[in-house]
């Protein structure tokens, strides 16, 4: 599985050491790993709010006028998948890692057993982890976990993905997304998705979801999703 994997440090020597490892234990794992070094947050910044898919990122946490944590707290608004591993020479900033879901905190000097052992981890989690649907708005790209549709509905000739953290309407066909979504996701008449993890109550008329959210189902909606609730149990 190819990486791509991000490195911002405003140490050039620091950044290079992290680059060497990083590329070590690509070439001894047998990985393709893509890696690529940042000597401030806001660089990483302003090249990931046109370029966002990036697999893992190990950030210092002590950098100019934008911090590591912050930059963290930035990605993860968007991006709930990517793997970050936090890079410091103090201890005094762990408890916020876990606000942003860090995956490790690495002390300076990096040992590079330590590292190797951190990015074994970061690769087992993607690996196994939840694919993300890619959603081009009129902001840019989002990069959306799957397990976080609700639903999907049409409007015209738009899209609008229904998501635990919001909506997002995209330009794109109903059919498109439906081959993407694959397993867990219903197709009810021509114009609505369901999650089926979502799915609280059906009745003959709507379908209740997690959230409160209910949807009023076409004709022959309440025996489709029924049959469909009743295959995965």
């Amino acid at each position: 599985m190819p990486y791509r994997i991000a490195i911002c440090d405003d140490e050039p020597a620091d950044a290079a050491y992290l680059k060497s490892v990083v590329t070590g234990w690509a070439a001894r794992r047998g990985h393709i790993a893509e890696v690529t070094t940042f000597s401030s947050a806001e660089r990483f910044l302003f090249r990931w709010e046109d370029d966002p898919a990036w697999d893992i990122l190990l950030l210092d946490v002590e950098m100019g006028s934008m911090d590591g944590v912050t930059l963290a707290r930035t990605i993860r608004r968007a991006d709930h998948a990517v793997q970050i591993v936090f890079v410091t020479g103090y201890t005094d900033y762990i408890a916020e890692g876990y606000d942003v879901e860090a995956l490790h905190y690495l002390v300076k000097p990096i040992d590079e057993a330590k590292l190797d052992a951190v990015l074994d981890r970061a690769a087992h989690r993607l690996h196994t982890g939840e694919r993300r649907l890619e959603l081009h708005t009129g902001g840019g790209l989002e990069l959306v976990p799957i397990s976080a549709i609700r639903w999907l509905d049409v409007h015209g000739n738009y899209v609008t993905v229904h998501t635990r953290d919001g909506d997002h309407t995209i330009k794109r066909s109903l059919s498109d997304l439906e081959r993407e979504l694959g397993d867990g996701f219903v197709r009810v008449g021509r114009g609505l998705i369901v999650n089926l993890d979502a799915v609280r109550r059906i009745t003959r008329t709507t379908v209740r979801l997690d959230g409160g959210a209910e949807l009023k189902l076409p004709r022959g909606g309440c025996e489709l999703l029924n049959r469909a609730v009743i295959a995965r149990t």
